[in-house]
């Protein structure tokens, strides 16, 4: 389910961790705000996908003000179960903590940039190894950071499936050794840690991977994988200034008819800058709303069955009249053709 749109962006599940985390290390939020996916719109709503440009800034940002290893070590404490939300789930609700990791790599998209981000699991009889992708283009000291957090976070949810504490064989890092690391050995509870490996990895035993999950229930795994699947398919990617726009826009319209005064009101701006702006994205005002209108009247024929003149009211258009005339400019056809071929009929001219 994992799409290029999802390419670029981070679950907003992540960014609010990661600005926990930022406040957490003494930045202000005027450090951050500023930024496209933090909003509170946006941020707080799981249906966002938060630019990773932006999830970059923080790590970055937090590493100015914190080592790289009290970052991983306040990220992975500030992850309690539920904070990544259903991927959480995929791996502590498996009917084994290897079954719930293996899906927890298949739906790493669900709160990762699948574009730089990635787990890989190498199994060899008695090992199981974790490993943790990030190509990145990002500061070292921040790339440090969220690979050491990651590695913890893999023990820490498979802990919490187990129920125990895991202790795991070894961890190899793609950081130079800190001048000091007992805050990592606490992480990763082992002191049997390498720095400077050529990726970085966390490694188990078969075993005690292999052992049945206490909270397993017969047949969750699946409705949790389809859950990660429609969270996926229903996520609203935020990759620049112009997705910002369209999803303000979009949610002016659900309340009437938007305008460009209340719309530049959402995102802070005059009327003026708003229209430069868009210019700037080879776009207009008009032309903006001309495709949230065409969007939301080819859903309501599609998915409801109101009249032509209620959906006509509900869009705006001063009577059907006028409706179908704009839809036979956008496709060519009639609304009543339109509706059909939606429910699967046959999309001939109608009334």
């Amino acid at each position: 389910m994992v799409s290029h749109a999802h390419q670029g962006t981070t679950s907003s599940a992540l960014a609010r961790l990661s600005v926990n985390v930022a406040r957490l290390v003494g930045i202000r939020p005027h450090g951050y705000a500023h930024l496209p996916g933090m909003a509170p719109q946006h941020l707080d709503d799981d249906r966002f996908r938060t630019p990773s440009a932006t999830a970059i800034r923080i790590a970055e940002l937090t590493t100015v003000h914190a080592h790289w290893t009290e970052m991983s070590v306040l990220l992975a404490r500030e992850s309690s179960i539920g904070t990544l939300g259903v991927w959480d789930y995929l791996i502590t609700s498996a009917p084994t903590p290897l079954e719930g990791i293996r899906d927890a790599a298949a739906y790493f998209a669900a709160v990762a940039d699948p574009l730089t981000d990635g787990m890989r699991i190498a199994e060899d009889g008695e090992r199981v190894t974790i490993g943790h992708v990030n190509r990145a283009d990002i500061a070292h000291e921040a790339a440090c950071g969220i690979r050491g957090y990651a590695l913890g976070l893999y023990r820490r949810r498979l802990g919490e499936a187990t129920g125990r504490c895991l202790v795991p064989l070894q961890v190899s890092l793609a950081a130079k050794a800190p001048p000091r690391h007992d805050a990592l050995i606490e992480l990763y509870g082992t002191r049997n840690i390498e720095f400077e490996a050529p990726a970085s990895s966390i490694t188990f035993r078969t075993a005690d991977l292999n052992t049945p999950t206490p909270h397993a229930q017969p047949g969750l795994s699946t409705v949790l994988r389809r859950h990660a699947e429609q969270t996926l398919a229903s996520a609203i990617p935020l990759h620049d200034w112009l997705d910002l726009f369209r999803t303000a826009l979009a949610s002016a319209h659900e309340g009437g008819a938007p305008t460009l005064s209340s719309v530049a009101q959402r995102m802070a701006l005059s009327p003026r800058t708003l229209q430069r702006r868009l210019e700037e994205h080879g776009t207009t005002w008009s032309e903006e709303v001309e495709t949230v209108r065409r969007d939301h009247i080819t859903r309501l024929l599609h998915d409801t069955d109101l009249s032509v003149d209620s959906i006509a009211t509900r869009s705006g258009y001063a009577d059907a009249r006028a409706l179908r005339r704009a839809v036979k400019r956008w496709y060519g056809t009639t609304p009543a053709a339109l509706r059909r071929a939606g429910h699967g009929g046959d999309a001939q001219a109608g009334v």
